[in-house]
């Protein structure tokens, strides 16, 4: 058993779903498979039940996926007493943010960073934040920069960055949104919104038309701030979003803020890991980097 054998049988171990799986480890269906076979094949016991709806572990696969946990924390545990005795930290952290924070707040702190850990290497990728949470707890990043959700896992560490106001958007373009927007009381019901799958911002669009006691008119539920500012600029609905990617937004003249009086929670940005990476000398440098004042 090869180290990308045991990470991929723990992975499928713990998703019970071959698709996420080989989305989420970037391997291919086909190769998922002749991976599960071939462990199989070498412990000759069948690891997982399958058929067209569920995927189950059998008791064997439940041993041995007790055995692979233990074999990838001493794996792991080997890989940090060895950097420990190094004299300057190597190796790479796999790092998730948005789009908007990868230019609002990352280069601050990457450039503390990089005069820390200068022989560390990043690897980053931006997306929607309300799936930063998940990707930092399967595994898929070491990092992540990310909005407090309504309830953070237990095995999460997570710690604030800067607060972000939030704010109500419309059109700035003359449109019917804005003649609905201009009638006296507004009639909130009647004014189409793009609302966000999930997140953060979903959970504050929530309480909101719930203080209201209307539901929402929704025209589309979009995947990320960036593009619900987008969407609003073409005049099509009203918006949530944080007031960084309003600033940042290149679309940033065509949108203009509701005054309302109801208050947003405001973001809570920070960083998140797994704590049971907190001790690991690489990631504890980004995160005492990170929490430190510019």
């Amino acid at each position: 058993m090869d180290l990308r054998s045991a990470q991929l049988f723990q992975h499928l171990a713990s998703s019970l779903n071959f698709s996420k799986t080989s989305e989420q480890m970037y391997v291919s269906a086909p190769t998922l498979t002749r991976v599960i076979q071939r462990l199989e094949l070498e412990l000759g016991s069948q690891l997982f039940y399958r058929d067209k709806r569920s995927v189950k572990l059998t008791d064997a696969g439940i041993r041995f996926q007790l055995f692979v946990r233990r074999w990838l924390d001493e794996w792991h545990q080997l890989q940090l007493d060895l950097q420990l005795s190094s004299v300057e930290l190597t190796g790479e952290i796999k790092l998730f943010c948005t789009v908007t924070a990868s230019y609002s707040h990352l280069p601050s702190i990457l450039d503390r960073f990089r005069l820390l850990c200068p022989k560390a290497d990043i690897k980053l990728t931006t997306g929607d934040a309300a799936s930063a949470i998940e990707k930092v707890r399967q595994g898929e990043v070491d990092i992540a920069l990310a909005a407090h959700p309504t309830v953070l896992p237990i095995n999460m560490a997570f710690r604030s960055i800067a607060k972000l106001p939030v704010h109500l958007i419309a059109p700035t373009i003359p449109c019917r949104v804005n003649d609905l927007l201009g009638q006296t009381p507004v009639p909130w019901q009647d004014i189409p919104m793009i609302l966000p799958e999930h997140g953060p911002a979903r959970q504050r669009l929530d309480d909101w038309l719930a203080h209201l006691g209307i539901k929402a008119k929704i025209v589309a539920k979009v995947d990320g701030h960036e593009a619900m500012v987008s969407m609003v600029a073409l005049g099509s609905a009203i918006s949530l979003a944080a007031a960084p990617v309003i600033q940042h937004s290149p679309v940033r003249d065509r949108v203009k803020i509701i005054a309302t009086d109801y208050h947003f929670e405001e973001f809570d940005l920070g960083i998140c890991m797994l704590t049971k990476r907190l001790n690991e000398p690489l990631i504890q440098s980004f995160w005492q980097v990170a929490l430190a004042k510019s």
